[in-house]
């Protein structure tokens, strides 16, 4: 099987076709479309062989939960069993957007949607491909990241047909992603709400309109015992073929260090690969150098994250030596995807050399 790809912008919607891929994801097969943060991989949330049919074509562990996607408000009430207050000042201020919220989920909706979690995390996208899609296929669509699990998210349509062309029937081309990183994850199950995955919308912005927000311990160490509440919790994501590594610590030793590492590497015959920025980029001399984008506008560094390490994966570089990037908005986010990319392997210069 070959998966149908159907181009279109959001400016210039093919209705027929979101037509046609609403009626496949209805008979309980898999479509791949676009939203403002990544590509996702939907099918009937509410179809238990739907979702089991996802967890087989990423390679998904079926403890990963899945994200139901809405396009209506009140979409929300019939599969949770109740919606906090706080979650209602959130959705008024974020939803339709990139932020994800998990509740106590109702009987509709099946466990192996939630990864046999008794609650179910539900996003409300604000790209337009996807509410139109969403509503075609009934309301409800679960839908991870439209790639091959552990592989770097998918920013564009080639990046879905490289990874799933072949076990899916449908992609839809809506063109480069916006964002380029998953959607912010909020537990409320806890008194406190808690976030399980930083995004676009940040501890910052939370707390500047719920007040009480915390970030979840194991986001700092993951613990492989737990069984995780939320996608990407627990296992190993985003991950280039080669070895990466994260630098960290002043910039100017970071680039020397890096450099060092380089020519280290090449005395021993191993191509290594290096991810900069426009400030820094020119520093690197050796090495196969990739930028990420601007230290002056940190969205790019989220918006291309994916893109360059999936092209590492087109040289032939045995090893990735990245710059940290703890930048004041994204920082959070961006390195929350690095780690996991990198296996928590951070090299921190002024640790060295103590």
């Amino acid at each position: 099987m070959k998966a149908e790809i159907v181009a279109m912008t959001a400016d210039a919607i093919d209705h027929a076709a979101l037509a046609r891929g609403g009626e496949i994801l209805k008979q309980g097969g898999l479509v791949a479309f676009p939203t403002e943060t990544v590509y996702g991989l939907g099918g009937n949330a509410l179809d238990p062989m739907a979702s089991k049919k996802i967890y087989a074509a990423k390679g998904r562990p079926s403890d990963n939960p899945l994200i139901v996607h809405i396009a209506d408000l009140n979409a929300l009430a019939p599969i949770v069993k109740k919606v906090p207050e706080k979650a209602k000042i959130l959705a008024e201020k974020f939803w339709p957007g990139p932020l994800t919220m998990i509740f106590e989920k109702s009987d509709l909706v099946p466990l192996e949607t939630t990864g046999g979690l008794n609650s179910v995390a539900v996003r409300f996208p604000s790209d337009p491909i996807a509410a139109e899609l969403i509503l075609q296929a009934g309301g409800y669509v679960a839908a991870p990241s439209a790639n091959t699990s552990g592989r770097p998210s998918p920013t564009t349509a080639q990046h879905v047909e490289e990874d799933l062309g072949d076990a899916i029937e449908m992609i839809i081309d809506g063109g480069p992603v916006g964002i380029g990183l998953e959607s912010t994850i909020v537990d409320f199950t806890e008194d406190v709400p808690v976030v399980l995955r930083p995004g676009y919308i940040s501890l910052e912005m939370l707390q500047e309109v719920l007040g009480d927000v915390r970030m979840d311990k194991g986001l700092i160490k993951p613990d492989s015992k737990v069984h995780p509440k939320a996608p990407g919790m627990k296992y190993r994501h985003y991950a280039p073929k080669a070895d990466l590594a994260i630098v960290e610590g002043p910039t100017e030793e970071v680039i020397n260090a890096i450099n060092q590492f380089v020519k280290e590497d090449q005395a021993n015959g191993l191509q290594a690969g290096i991810i900069a920025t426009e400030e820094t980029i020119s520093r690197y001399p050796c090495g196969t150098v990739k930028c990420i984008g601007s230290r002056e506008a940190e969205e790019t560094i989220a918006h291309n994250l994916y893109e360059v390490l999936r092209e590492f994966d087109q040289c032939q570089v045995s090893k990735i030596y990245s710059e940290a990037f703890y930048t004041p908005k994204m920082g959070q986010a961006i390195m929350n995807r690095l780690l996991k990319a990198a296996g928590h392997k951070i090299i921190n210069i002024r640790r060295e050399e103590q």
